[in-house]
């Protein structure tokens, strides 16, 4: 009869060798799946050539115009708060929080966040907002106010986005 000395616990290899590896978070679906889900999906049948007598209507809009049409319904649809410095920028708006600083950009989506957490600066002219994710991290991004006298426009503005679109669980 053989027996196993070693143990039948399987070791997690990505914890020791995987300096990025952090538990809990889970790899993207791999292309293969996506793929075959996209398949079971029915796609309208469309014809590859266009009719020769169809013109386009003069009254149809250019797709730059249906861009600045979106960005207006999206405007008119609900509040929108965006604040911005030399530097970095924060929005609110229907989709979610936005934090930009040079050229990197995080968003958050409404549903993604735990909470939200405004902190205008005490002495100085700093904004600060940060995003606590469900997942027990954070985010925060800063912006400079032309004015200590914008501090406050700011918080009851982004106060007023919060209450639209944030709801506490």
């Amino acid at each position: 009869m053989e027996q196993r000395v070693d143990p039948n616990i399987p070791l997690e290899s990505a914890v020791g060798t995987d300096p990025a590896y952090i538990p809990g978070l889970t790899a993207p679906r791999p292309a293969e799946a996506a793929e075959a889900e996209e398949a079971k999906e029915p796609v309208p049948e469309q014809s590859a050539e266009p009719e020769p007598d169809a013109a386009a209507p003069e009254d149809a809009p250019t797709p730059d115009e249906e861009g600045a049409a979106t960005e207006a319904e999206d405007e008119a649809s609900g509040p929108v708060f965006e604040v911005a410095d030399r530097r970095g920028s924060i929005r609110a708006d229907r989709d979610g929080i936005r934090f930009r600083l040079d050229d990197q950009e995080a968003e958050f989506r409404w549903d993604e966040l735990g909470a939200v957490e405004v902190k205008p600066a005490r002495f100085g002219r700093r904004f600060t907002v940060t995003v606590h994710l469900s997942t027990r991290r954070w985010f925060d991004a800063e912006v400079d106010a032309p004015a200590r006298s914008h501090l406050n426009e700011w918080t009851a503005e982004l106060d007023t986005v919060l209450d639209a679109y944030f709801e506490e669980a």
